[in-house]
């Protein structure tokens, strides 16, 4: 099956899921295993996300924290009293940003195709995902001790967010040109309502001006008044 997101124009790398299940789109799409790692609050903050622009916020929040969680062990001074490998700790927190990354692509990829606006949370998204790239290219850049053990995951984010920017990118654009429309096209039934409105006030004011003069003139308004 392929997925609503490639309809954009940007390949979906290593997606969760697909849209198009029998899953409803308010739900939380996460497998019983859920590769992203969620805490019951993230949870609870991305299912009670149901405005399509918050729940793109909360996705990017929970993103940047795990990235910011790997850059900080990633930077962490060895520690000779520290049995954790380091290592591993990194290529999960890195396989916890993917999965949220995938994950709000599969929510733009659905709010896009049933047409629900999401401008806000796409003009967010563009903002702040250059900054998140910045992060991953930096760390690809300058690799640490343990950058041959999460070389690939690395590499995968890098490709995810980027796919996510230039595929929110692009479904911004059309959002733009769909609402934009819609709004000249409401502006216009607006102009036009009013040039209905002025024109029959028009006509009320001079068909009182009729009848008044008519009054003065004693000239019976109708048949009745001539009886």
């Amino acid at each position: 099956m392929s997925s609503r997101w490639q309809r954009i124009g940007i390949p979906l790398v290593g997606s969760l899921l697909f849209i198009g299940t029998a899953q409803p789109v308010h739900a939380l799409q996460l497998p019983a295993e859920d590769p992203a790692s969620l805490t019951q609050e993230e949870e609870d903050k991305v299912r009670d996300a149901q405005d399509p622009s918050d729940r793109i916020g909360i996705y990017l929040e929970l993103a940047a924290e795990r990235l910011e969680r790997f850059n900080a062990v990633r930077v962490t001074p060895p520690d000779p009293s520290d049995p954790t490998y380091r290592a591993e700790t990194l290529s999960r927190l890195l396989s916890q940003y993917i999965a949220l990354d995938d994950e709000l692509k599969n929510w733009i990829d659905d709010q896009y195709e049933t047409d629900h606006d999401m401008r806000k949370g796409l003009r967010n998204l563009i903002n702040l995902a250059p900054q998140q790239l910045a992060l991953l290219t930096q760390a690809s850049q300058a690799p640490d001790r343990f950058g041959a053990d999460y070389r690939q995951e690395l590499a995968d984010a890098v490709t995810d967010m980027n796919d996510t920017l230039n595929g929110a990118t692009r479904a911004l654009a059309d959002q733009e040109k769909k609402y934009g429309a819609l709004k000249r096209a409401e502006q216009q039934d607006a102009r036009a309502a009013k040039v209905a409105t002025q024109e029959e006030k028009k006509q009320e004011k001079a068909a009182r001006k009729l009848r008044k003069k008519e009054k003065q003139q004693g000239v019976p308004e109708d048949e009745d008044q001539q009886n």
